[in-house]
């Protein structure tokens, strides 16, 4: 089974391409123009958000580097340590909201500490994958779509992080 699901993963993009190219060229379409003119508007929307990333990116840094991250763990993973959230998570989920690649860092940090087989490496890793990194897709492609009315984007956004925490703490509970 798993040589099948290997074999599938070699082929699944190259098949994508060929039917997205060939259904271009039964449509009469200019596959490769229409390829390079995606690729020049793909240029520009990096360039537009550029700032926002770098700005986003050494914020992180900075908090992370000057230690504030982890007092600020320590000091709600009191709090959070009732409803099986450990302070070693706390700086995960604040960074996670910003940058995922930051958070990928801590994750490693985590699993160097825990272990991936601990509770805490058990939670890191269905946590990663039950939230967004929230300010970054708001700030980053709010900017790229023009959007100004954000309304309740960010409520949203919160809410569903929170889900996200409570669906990583239940799943983790009941793995371990």
């Amino acid at each position: 089974m798993a040589n099948v699901l290997a074999n599938f993963s070699n082929i699944i993009i190259p098949a994508i391409i060929f039917y997205i190219v060939a259904h271009g060229l039964l449509n009469r379409v200019q596959v490769y123009e229409e390829f390079v003119g995606g690729a020049k508007e793909g240029l520009k929307t990096v360039v537009q958000i550029l700032p926002t990333l770098v700005g986003l990116m050494v914020g992180v840094g900075v908090l992370r580097a000057s230690g504030f991250m982890e007092f600020l763990g320590g000091l709600m993973g009191r709090l959070t340590a009732g409803i099986g959230i450990p302070a070693d998570i706390v700086p995960l989920l604040l960074v996670k909201m910003f940058s995922s690649s930051a958070a990928t860092g801590l994750v490693l940090d985590i699993f160097k500490t825990h272990g991936t087989d601990s509770y805490i490496g058990m939670l890191t890793s269905i946590l990663m994958s039950c939230t967004e990194t929230i300010f970054y897709t708001m700030s980053v492609y709010f900017l790229a779509a023009k959007v100004s009315k954000t309304r309740y984007t960010l409520t949203g956004a919160l809410i569903s992080m929170v889900a996200g925490l409570a669906a990583s703490v239940v799943l983790t509970g009941m793995l371990m």
